[in-house]
C-alpha cells in the first residue's frame, strides 16, 4: 500500500473513465491508504478499496434491459428519481453484482465519501467500515443529484450529491496530510463550469426552500467548482499532484450508448497503462 490519496471527481456515466484508470492500477496492484471519492467517484472508490476489477464498470456498462437504473419520463414524474437508487444500492450491491464487504471492511485503506449536507450546505467526508446498509446509505447520498434524485437521509441528517459543496476534494486530500495526492477528473484539461442560469436557480430555490445554504452553494457551483480546477492545474504544473484526465470528448452524464460508454472506460484504462511510469516515478521520487 503507497501512503497517498487518491482523490475521485463524480460525473455519472463519466465515471467510467475513472473506473478504467483504476482497473488499471488494481492490476498493477498499486492502492492507496487513503482514497476521498465525490458521487460517481464515491462508487468507484469503494470498489477500489474491495478489490474489485470491473465492478463499477459493470454496474454502468450493460446492455441487459433489466439491469438497467434509468426511469422514464413517466417514472421520473412518480418516483422523483431520474434513476432507479434502490437498484444502484440495494439489488446491484446484494443480488446483480454482490459488494465485497468483507474486503471493504477489513481494508487498512481510509475511504471517505463527500456528501453535501441540505442543512449547512457543507460539505462532509463521511466512513463507514462496519455496517452494510450504512455504508451503501452514505454512498447513495454522495451520488444524489439535485432535483433528479431524492434527498437521502443518514443518522437523522439530510443529504444531497457531494459535488455540490466539494466537487474536486483536493483541499481535504491535504488536510490528510499524504505528500502525494492522485487525481482523477472525468472532464478535459481546459473544462469551466458555466454560471447557472436564472431558471435552474429558480428551480433550485423552489425545490428547497427549507434549505437556503444548500441552494447558496448549488447556485454558485461553479464559481467553486472553477477556482478548484484552478488549484489542480497549478498543482499538476508544480508536479505536486498527479492528474488523470480525459483527452477525448467526454461521455455526456447520462450517457446510455454501450459503446460509448465502453470507448470511455478504454480510454481510461489506457491513459493508465500508457502513464504508469510517470506514476511510479511521482509516487517513489520527487516532483513531476
Amino acid at each position: 500500500m503507497v501512503n497517498a490519496t487518491m482523490v475521485l471527481e463524480g460525473g455519472s456515466t463519466r465515471g467510467v473513465f475513472t473506473s478504467g484508470v483504476l482497473d488499471y492500477l488494481m492490476e498493477k496492484g498499486l492502492y492507496t491508504s487513503h482514497v476521498v471519492g465525490v458521487s460517481a467517484g464515491a462508487c468507484n472508490g469503494v470498489d477500489y478499496v474491495s478489490k474489485q476489477i470491473g465492478r463499477t464498470r459493470d454496474c454502468m456498462i450493460h446492455k441487459e434491459r433489466e439491469y438497467s437504473y434509468y426511469y422514464g419520463f413517466r417514472k421520473f414524474i412518480r418516483e422523483k428519481s431520474l434513476m432507479d437508487m434502490d437498484m444502484i444500492f440495494d439489488r446491484y450491491p446484494n443480488e446483480i453484482f454482490p459488494f465485497d464487504y468483507e474486503t471493504y471492511f477489513a481494508s487498512e485503506t481510509e475511504c471517505e465519501m463527500v456528501t453535501t449536507n441540505c442543512e449547512t450546505g457543507q460539505a462532509e467526508y463521511m466512513t463507514e467500515k462496519h455496517d452494510r446498509e450504512r455504508l451503501m446509505k452514505v454512498c447513495r447520498a454522495s451520488c444524489s443529484m439535485p432535483l433528479v434524485a431524492p434527498i437521502v437521509n443518514v443518522d437523522g441528517v439530510p443529504y444531497l450529491d457531494g459535488g455540490l459543496a466539494d466537487s474536486i476534494p483536493v483541499r481535504r486530500a491535504m488536510e490528510i496530510g499524504n505528500k502525494k495526492i492522485i487525481v482523477v477528473l472525468t472532464r478535459n484539461p481546459g473544462y469551466r463550469k458555466k454560471p447557472t442560469s436564472h431558471a435552474v436557480a429558480d428551480l433550485y430555490r423552489r425545490a428547497y426552500r427549507k434549505y437556503p445554504e444548500l441552494v447558496r452553494v448549488t447556485v454558485r457551483r461553479n464559481y467553486e467548482y472553477n477556482r478548484q480546477i484552478r488549484q489542480v492545474e497549478r498543482l499538476s504544473r508544480e508536479g505536486r499532484i498527479f492528474v488523470f484526465s480525459p483527452r477525448i470528448p467526454t461521455v455526456s452524464r447520462v450517457e446510455k450508448d454501450y459503446d460509448a460508454l465502453m470507448h470511455f472506460y478504454e480510454h481510461g484504462y489506457q491513459q493508465a497503462k500508457r502513464r504508469y511510469s510517470q506514476l511510479e516515478a511521482y509516487i517513489e521520487g520527487g516532483e513531476l
